[in-house]
């Protein structure tokens, strides 16, 4: 079958399955865009910080930076134990993302949680050349949340409302990923070694302390036992 070159036919192919991403981002882009406003910043701000931060708990985070007494040292600092985990998600992709070229820059930068979930769970219709489709799909999902960071900002300035408990969308929103991958998936290994990993060092550490030990831990189990994963994913798999 001929693969379709274009931009439009990839990201015509490419919508149907971020469907789930717009209606997510959507509603937590919102939640950031009114906490950015409460803090008393032009709904123009919510839009570039989501255009060159675009880190969704990152942003949530970077909230709460803004007020007095918030060093350089702790901003460093809790971003990069925030975002640690993308740094694994980075090393997962090398080899998908080598043929990219100068869009491989872009691919790194938008590797979100959600994107990141999709590039796993989706298969590339054959008829679609596999890097503009990738493309595609990061490219609609950060379209996404600057679209609900905007219209939270704009809300918030217009509109009163309280946004007590509205930083919980994002942790709703891990929920709902996780969930799904462990139903589209039959190995759960990946995810009990997560979650057991997260469990261990959230006793140990804390809750302020364990997200770098379990990101590690992980990495170390899978790595350790990779061979014992890639056969038990093929037993799976097998018709």
């Amino acid at each position: 079958m001929k693969k379709k070159s274009g931009y439009s036919a990839a990201f015509r192919a490419a919508f149907p399955y971020t469907i789930p991403v717009l209606t997510g981002y959507l509603f937590i882009g919102i939640a950031f865009g009114i906490m950015f406003q409460e803090k008393g910043y032009n709904f123009l701000w919510a839009a570039l910080m989501s255009i060159l931060v675009y880190a969704g708990s990152g942003q949530y985070l970077a909230v709460n930076f803004f007020a007095p007494g918030v060093t350089l040292f702790q901003v460093i600092f809790m971003t990069f134990m925030v975002n640690v985990r993308h740094i694994f998600y980075g090393i997962s992709m090398l080899d998908r993302f080598k043929n990219m070229g100068k869009k491989k820059l872009y691919m790194i930068f938008s590797l979100t949680d959600e994107t990141y979930s999709l590039f796993f769970i989706t298969k590339v219709p054959k008829d679609v050349d596999e890097r503009k489709f990738l493309l595609a799909v990061a490219l609609l999902d950060q379209c996404y949340w600057i679209l609900g960071s905007v219209i939270g900002a704009l809300a918030g300035h217009l509109l009163p409302f309280d946004s007590t408990g509205v930083d919980f969308a994002m942790t709703a929103l891990f929920l709902v990923i996780m969930t799904e991958q462990w139903l589209a998936g039959k190995n759960h290994i990946p995810a009990l070694v997560g979650l057991g990993s997260a469990l261990v060092c959230r006793l140990i550490f804390g809750a302020s302390n364990f997200i770098l030990p379990s990101m590690i831990c992980i990495l170390l189990i899978l790595l350790s036992f990779r061979k014992v994963v890639e056969e038990k994913e093929v037993d799976t798999n097998a018709p």
